[in-house]
């Protein structure tokens, strides 16, 4: 059986929201997915596969269509306030160039929508933030982890240049830890180690924020 998720009303003294989210079938879309529902926001998903949507709500709309593909994600983003993005090659070492080929149409369409706000989940140690990450995860991102993350550069480069309203949040290494919102971010952290965080608190971190002025045009870091 699909679950269901609990009807919860929308957040005190904030308009209901009309969502986009892309990466919305994989580990952190779902906890952002099921968070944006719970807070009473209007949800919609891309997705090649709606199968792997995972549940079922009054809320959500599942819409067709693959992030590569501009056209369809401009017809999914008609009538949305906003685009949360989670698109990612999951536990894979290979980028397939996924993010370079689908920010330059996700930029279009919201340009061509009038969708100004973007909130996209990037990685620590992607750009500026490789300097300040420990010596061990160093290693990862600059070996095992070098296509994904020169992948994930181009598309944090072409969104700061977008002329959006965007927030690009780079979280550690990502668990499939609990909810705690017992969370650190900030623009600068100080980081040791093989620093965490859980995909249910980065969604967390996401959905709270949509709405924040003060995260407009700024990269920040999440860590436990």
């Amino acid at each position: 059986m699909v679950p269901r998720v609990p009807e919860v009303p929308g957040v005190l003294g904030c308009a209901i929201v009309k969502l986009l989210v892309l990466g919305g079938t994989g580990g952190t879309g779902r906890h952002i997915v099921t968070q944006a529902l719970e807070k009473g926001h209007e949800v919609t998903i891309l997705a090649r596969d709606r199968g792997k949507a995972g549940l079922t709500h009054e809320r959500l709309r599942i819409a067709d269509g693959d992030v590569r593909h501009s056209a369809q994600v401009s017809e999914a983003m008609r009538g949305q306030d906003a685009v949360l993005s989670a698109i990612g090659r999951g536990m894979s070492f290979k980028s397939e160039n996924l993010i370079a080929q689908s920010v330059p149409g996700i930029i279009e369409a919201m340009r061509g929508t009038g969708v100004k706000r973007l909130v996209f989940t990037s990685a620590l140690g992607v750009g500026d933030t490789y300097r300040i990450s420990p010596l061990l995860p160093k290693i990862f991102f600059s070996t095992l982890l070098r296509g994904i993350y020169a992948d994930k550069l181009i598309g944090d480069q072409m969104i700061r240049n977008s002329g959006l309203d965007w927030t690009i949040v780079q979280p550690a290494v990502l668990t499939d830890g609990p909810l705690t919102t017992n969370y650190r971010v900030g623009e600068h952290l100080s980081l040791s180690g093989m620093n965490k965080v859980s995909r249910a608190d980065t969604a967390h971190f996401i959905v709270d924020r949509i709405n924040d002025r003060t995260t407009f045009g700024k990269t920040l870091i999440l860590a436990n």
